[in-house]
């Protein structure tokens, strides 16, 4: 309960005083890719499918795979940009002020990543809500070792607590973890 309040909070008030670099991100993007927002259907909470929002970082015509499957070409020079400042994310603080998405959680696959969805519901992963970040991500652990990656979203999961969570927010805000791995 305590977290979803500080989810609610710090996403409505990241929106509330971001909107400055979401919006020139968005502009900027549109000069990329004419097409700055990606949305993709994902796996959520009791694997119930939700819309996920990002910026985007790939060209529109890449194929909808999970990251470390997409070729490095796929990315534009603007999409790197994002991606290394995470900024790319950003507009994932909608899917949690919509309830959709916790600040701090295990990342949200695609629905046919089937060797990570069969790790994770043995691990009781999806009783969750997925997050923008967690252990995993700061620990530079990507969806391309399923097994491993539900290891460690079940580890986050059991010792989740107020200080875990704000010490998994400050890592990736401090740039620990790379993000998900792209194919050369």
């Amino acid at each position: 309960m305590v977290i979803r309040l500080l989810d609610f909070l710090f996403a409505f008030f990241g929106l509330l005083f971001l909107w400055p670099v979401l919006l020139f991100v968005t502009v900027v993007g549109y000069f990329d890719t004419k097409s700055p927002i990606f949305c993709q259907t994902r796996v959520g909470k009791n694997q119930k499918p939700f819309t996920l929002i990002k910026f985007r970082t790939m060209a529109p015509d890449t194929a909808s795979v999970a990251t470390h499957l997409a070729s490095a070409s796929s990315v534009t020079k603007f999409g790197a940009f994002l991606r290394k400042t995470k900024l790319d994310e950003l507009p994932q603080l909608i899917n949690v002020v919509k309830g959709e998405m916790s600040l701090v959680g295990p990342r949200p696959c695609l629905f046919n990543q089937e060797e990570l969805i069969k790790a994770r519901q043995a691990k009781g992963v999806f009783d969750v809500l997925p997050g923008v970040t967690g252990l995993a991500q700061v620990n530079d652990i990507d969806m391309s070792t399923p097994q491993k990656l539900a290891d460690w979203d079940q580890r986050m999961i059991q010792t989740l607590s107020v200080k875990n969570y704000f010490t998994y927010i400050i890592q990736t805000v401090t740039g620990s973890g790379s993000g998900d791995r792209i194919k050369s």
